[in-house]
């Protein structure tokens, strides 16, 4: 009995360092990319201080925060965010979408405008609550389907778990299609994995194509020039960044011009360091730089996945598969709109884009991923 004992703590205690260290080289990466696409734009304008290192400095110090928070709540049992919070009577799952909720429609009330677009609120600090959303989603979604995982063989329980997630995502998509897309594949793909009837999901890809195009055709002009933009760049008097980030692509050749030597972040590209950030990466690291990013977030994703599938519980497992998605999905649209393969949905490249609140939020759900890991076999 001794010995069980032992094993049992022993397992319990043990930490995915692999992990760990890959997520930490990844943001240092992007600390530097960062760093390399703002020096220019920060050291040239007033409104930054003319100093170079400006957005640099604004990065670390939310990786930083992201790096706690993803250290304390890898310690942290995943299995309690599931339990009541005492005196309330309602799962910590649950707290974090009602908390979601309200933070999107204080966004439409008192929510900051930046650059057109009213996504932030400042509360001390600025921050995007549709980042928390997502995290939100993937906890409760989880939640729901643990709780009555039979109920997603049937159309009745799939609808119920779309119904819930329709309010956060109805809200999101309000501020921010783009983000409201991440989020309803997220749901979508938590479901899919728990369901075995798969046959709902693909029968209704052909619905959904159908209310996408029709929303592009006679929904908000902008979307539509989007889509004019994507199929028209070389013509569209809009289509500039896009083009100059097709030109850095194309500039950066085998091996690149070599980090800090980008020419189009000099101005071409507007905001290089945010979402277009994976252009100059490919400028100045070649395509060599390009495809080591991909295979570090295939790694990363690798090593996600394996957590998933021996995860203690449905609700890890559910977890996991949530943020594996959601890291796969913004990589996968960031390179495609850079590339020009599809239109531009102002989605980052995940650790390395420039952005306080993602950099953070995506730091804790891989802590949620580490605890998941530290309960194997327990």
């Amino acid at each position: 009995m001794g010995t069980a004992k032992r094993r049992r703590v022993k397992q319990q205690s043990y930490y995915d360092y692999s992990m760990l260290i890959l997520v930490i080289f990844i943001v240092a990466f992007g600390l530097v990319m960062v760093y390399s696409a703002s020096s220019f734009t920060a050291q040239t304008k007033e409104k930054y201080n003319y100093d170079a290192a400006f957005f640099l400095k604004k990065q670390a110090s939310a990786a930083l925060i992201g790096i706690f928070c993803m250290l304390a709540v890898s310690k942290y049992d995943y299995r309690r965010i599931i339990k009541p919070i005492p005196f309330v009577g309602i799962t910590k799952a649950t707290a974090m979408y009602i908390l979601a909720v309200i933070l999107q429609i204080a966004v439409l009330f008192i929510g900051q405008e930046i650059n057109g677009a009213k996504r932030w609120l400042r509360i001390g600090i600025s921050f995007q609550p549709s980042e928390i959303t997502k995290i939100a989603v993937i906890l409760f979604t989880s939640y729901i389907i643990y709780r009555a995982p039979g109920a997603m063989n049937k159309l009745s329980g799939v609808i119920r778990v779309f119904i819930f997630m329709a309010v956060p995502i109805g809200l999101v998509a309000i501020e921010n299609m783009s983000t409201a897309i991440v989020i309803g594949i997220i749901m979508v793909g938590i479901c899919y994995v728990s369901s075995k009837k798969k046959r709902y999901y693909w029968c209704s890809v052909p619905v959904i194509v159908a209310i996408g195009a029709m929303y592009i055709v006679f929904g908000e002009a902008f979307r539509m020039e989007r889509f004019q933009i994507w199929l028209h760049v070389e013509t569209h008097e809009r289509g500039q960044q896009i083009l100059q980030g097709l030109y850095a692509i194309a500039s950066g050749g085998m091996f690149g011009t070599g980090l800090g030597q980008s020419m189009q972040k000099l101005g071409f590209i507007p905001e290089a360091y945010n979402d277009m950030i994976f252009a100059i990466i490919c400028e100045e690291l070649g395509l060599f730089g390009a495809i080591v990013v991909v295979v570090l977030f295939l790694m990363l994703i690798w090593r996600i996945f394996l957590v998933a599938v021996n995860a203690p519980d449905l609700y890890g497992a559910l977890i996991c598969v949530g943020v594996m998605i959601h890291i796969a999905i913004q990589v996968i649209l960031n390179i495609c709109v850079v590339t020009n393969s599809i239109p531009s949905t102002g989605v980052p490249l995940p650790f390395i884009s420039y952005g306080g609140t993602s950099i953070t939020i995506l730091l804790a759900e891989m802590g949620l991923v580490l605890s998941v890991s530290n309960r194997i076999g327990s």
